[in-house]
């Protein structure tokens, strides 16, 4: 099986050096580029065409969430945001942006390595104490018009349920008794449907709209 193809966004040489390391070690992923800067980042992306981009929130000359945005406009990359900062704002700002997950740098090796391939499989990846930051800040905002899920079939409204539990394919699958490639073309018409670009942004809708777990 080919490599996954990375590219590396992080200001700090040092950091960037050890998530190479780390990343390369486990056989499965190439890392392709690295940028020091947002800017940067979304030239790599649209240059190397990378499955995945890591992509750290601070950095100089664009930002991680500003520089999200922009490669997932301009390539086919998913966006697996790495960073020290569990803030709400940040959390959010990665999320609404599109990416498809957000990890702590207190990850250990085995997460991350994990995380990407997830990543570039469709899943989304989300640390448990940004899961309860995303969760909390659902509840403690004030209540919204809920998002229309009346064009979802039974089933797609099953998956969706399934995605706001954070469960993957392989789990919605087996909790459903479907096969996994059933469970990729669901979650691409619910997000077609529901007008979102990740599974993290359907997870939300899920919250917000209290689909229950299949």
């Amino acid at each position: 099986m080919s490599r996954i193809r990375v590219v590396l966004a992080d200001d700090h040489a040092a950091v960037r050096e050890g998530l190479r390391l780390v990343l390369e070690a486990s056989g499965a992923i190439s890392v392709v580029g690295e940028a020091g800067d947002g800017a940067e980042a979304v030239r790599a992306a649209k240059r190397l065409r990378p499955d995945v981009v890591v992509m750290d929130v601070r950095m100089p000359q664009l930002d991680g969430i500003a520089a999200t945005v922009e490669v997932l406009a301009d390539t086919d990359a998913k966006v697996l945001v790495l960073t020290t900062f569990d803030l709400d704002d940040y959390v959010l700002g990665a999320l609404s942006a599109g990416a498809s997950g957000f990890l702590l740098k207190s990850a250990s090796g085995t997460e991350l390595v994990a995380g990407v391939r997830r990543v570039a499989e469709g899943d989304a990846v989300l640390d448990p104490a940004v899961t309860r930051v995303v969760v909390d800040t659902i509840r403690a905002r004030p209540a919204t018009a809920r998002p229309d899920l009346d064009d979802l079939t039974d089933r797609e409204r099953e998956v969706l349920g399934g995605l706001g539990a954070g469960w993957s394919n392989a789990q919605i699958a087996k909790r459903l008794q479907i096969g996994e490639a059933t469970v990729k073309t669901h979650v691409s018409r619910v997000l077609m449907k529901l007008g979102v670009q990740s599974r993290v942004q359907a997870a939300v809708l899920a919250a917000r709209a209290e689909v229950p777990m299949p």
